[in-house]
């Protein structure tokens, strides 16, 4: 992070003066900071640091991908191979699942030890009064991405649709999409990244960086297709400005939770309650 001009003042490092928010100009006078060299976001933690929970993240899926593998293979599939057992979708969601606890356990040590503040407040948790009105948000903006999306160059068959073989696959990853998915990217890309890459960068960049990021993470189950691509950063847009204008992480799980619920409903009653799943690929 830049140097500000006065060296004798951090925002983010306990000034000379004792006094955070204030400076110590010539003679030991206090004079207050201008807003625009206040940032607008100034987490605890660093841009490191969030890289490092990106990795944390990455290495304890990985891991509970493992744990789960062996024990199904020792105790449920006994005849299927490991290897074979690692692509089951099942397998994969109760896997992160597991994860994403885990690492919710990391963000919330990392907040206390860098911070020392309350965990919802240091992420801008902030639920918002008017709930219904960004419920209705996701729900619109899933119908209207759906129809853009027919005018994009969409593949019949994605690494996705494997998650949609089974009724029982479907039910878990719908279950999965509308919990703890969208609970974990949104403290992750909104809570921690977002205010990172907004202080260096400013509002607007760091919106659109936060929104290319959570369009690269989905990227793989995608093919890394442009057109289902382009309507994952355009949530990814959308999130990370609701997070950017509200200062509320609550808000843009509301909308990610309608945004996802709304396309399994879909997929539920194209498929006949998850009975039909061919139908998504006709």
């Amino acid at each position: 992070m830049a140097s500000p001009p006065n060296p004798s003042f951090d925002p983010l490092l306990p000034g000379d003066s004792g006094e955070p928010g204030r400076e110590l100009a010539p003679g030991g006078i206090h004079h207050p900071i201008s807003a625009s060299r206040t940032p607008d976001e100034n987490p605890a933690w660093s841009g490191w640091e969030v890289f490092a929970l990106a990795g944390v993240t990455l290495a304890t899926i990985f891991v509970f991908l493992l744990a789960t593998t062996f024990v199904a293979h020792q105790f449920i599939f006994p005849k299927v191979s490991l290897q074979e057992l690692a692509k089951y979708p099942g397998l994969v969601v109760v896997s992160q699942l597991l994860a994403y606890v885990v690492v919710l356990g990391f963000m919330y040590l990392l907040v206390v030890r860098e911070s020392g503040q309350n965990f919802w407040k240091s992420v801008r948790w902030n639920f918002p009064r008017n709930w219904r009105a960004y419920l209705f948000a996701g729900v619109l903006l899933s119908i209207g991405l759906q129809l853009f999306a027919h005018l994009l160059p969409i593949p019949k068959n994605l690494p996705m649709d494997q998650f949609f073989q089974t009724t029982n696959e479907a039910y878990l990853l719908s279950i999965f999409g509308v919990t703890f998915a969208p609970l974990l990217e949104e403290l992750f890309f909104r809570g921690f990244l977002y205010p990172v890459l907004a202080r260096r960068t400013g509002m607007a960049v760091g919106v659109l960086l936060t929104a290319v990021a959570f369009a690269l993470l989905h990227g793989a189950q995608l093919s890394f297709s442009w057109g289902p691509v382009l309507v994952i950063f355009i949530v990814g847009l959308v999130l990370s400005l609701v997070r950017a204008l509200t200062k509320s992480v609550a808000a843009g799980l509301l909308i990610h939770i309608a945004y996802n619920g709304t396309l399994s409903f879909i997929m539920f009653v194209a498929t006949g309650g998850f009975r039909h799943l061919e139908r998504l690929n006709q």
